[in-house]
């Protein structure tokens, strides 16, 4: 009998990325507010003769198909802990933007490593788990925990936020994609020679998404690694223009970019921002979601 899984997982945005000078080891310390939005991919597991993997959705195409994949070594370093074979068909069924600054990737990394723990029955721990998602990436333990969370160290160590309420995002995806990397460099080049603080929370940021407050958490949301995003990609400043002008009542790089958000007061002004942007020839396609989303969750447990 094949058994199969399937788990959901979010993307994310950041409401507040504080980013620090660079380590000795070459990442940044990060004060990282994540917020989970409702925009999913879909990881499915089944047994197989070896590890494989394949992708459907949009921009499917751009996602490596190999042992490099974040999926892919989810599934390896549970295996090798377990002494697993680690002979399973990854099927991703993207809908977040890949390159995007959402966390498509690390998504699937976490996705990946929750169906295998179902399939396998390796009944790991939340704290093993979320140990393999640290050693994948700095994203991977949100995308297993969803909701919304403090990020600290390299992103990686998470304290839970409360949030008081629904927040409406619009989201506008770029002709082509940033690499992490390549913004991270740029943040550094820009910031030579500059005192760089220590990244911190913001507390009245912390108080908006707390209380629910849209108008509050406009006013706080800030992002370090947006002007080296605009930097290496100057026209997404006509973008973020465009969704002001719509009607945002925030508008900032989500993460390392391209992907821009833009905070809505309501579903209704939401889609008032969408139509702007899809009518500003600034972006190549635009969606909206809510927040906060759950966590990696699993879809389907069922013999196939």
């Amino acid at each position: 009998m094949t058994e199969t899984v399937t788990v959901r997982v979010p993307a994310k945005v950041n409401v507040q990325l504080a980013v620090g000078g660079a380590r000795p080891d070459g990442f940044h310390d990060l004060a990282n507010v994540f917020l989970a939005v409702g925009l999913y991919d879909e990881v499915t597991v089944t047994a197989a003769d070896e590890l494989r993997i394949t992708c459907e959705g949009p921009d499917a195409a751009q996602v490596p198909l190999d042992r490099t994949n974040l999926a892919a070594r989810a599934a390896l370093e549970l295996a090798r802990r377990y002494d697993i074979d680690p002979a399973v068909h990854l099927h991703i069924a993207k809908d977040i933007p890949v390159a995007g600054g959402m966390a498509g990737g690390s998504a699937d990394g976490a996705g990946a490593l929750l169906a295998c723990d179902a399939l396998w029955g390796t009944n790991a721990s939340r704290d093993e788990l979320l140990d393999i998602c640290a050693e994948l990436g700095s994203d991977v333990p949100f995308s297993l925990v969803g909701g919304a969370a403090l990020g600290t160290g390299r992103g990686e160590q998470l304290t839970a936020l409360e949030v008081g309420g629904t927040f409406h995002w619009v989201f506008a995806m770029a002709d082509r994609g940033l690499s992490t990397p390549a913004v991270f460099r740029e943040f550094d080049r820009l910031g030579e020679g500059l005192d760089i603080p220590e990244p911190v929370a913001a507390r009245e940021l912390l108080d908006a998404l707390a209380k629910g407050d849209p108008d509050a958490l406009a006013a706080a949301v800030s992002n370090d690694l947006q002007p080296a995003a605009l930097s290496l990609f100057p026209a997404l400043a006509d973008t973020l223009a465009a969704g002001r002008a719509g009607g945002a009542l925030a508008a900032l790089v989500s993460g390392s970019g391209p992907t821009t958000a833009f905070l809505a007061r309501d579903p209704e002004s939401a889609s008032k921002v969408a139509e702007a942007l899809s009518a500003s020839g600034t972006c190549r396609t635009v969606r909206t979601a809510s927040a906060p989303a759950p966590g990696a969750t699993v879809r389907g447990h069922s013999p196939f």
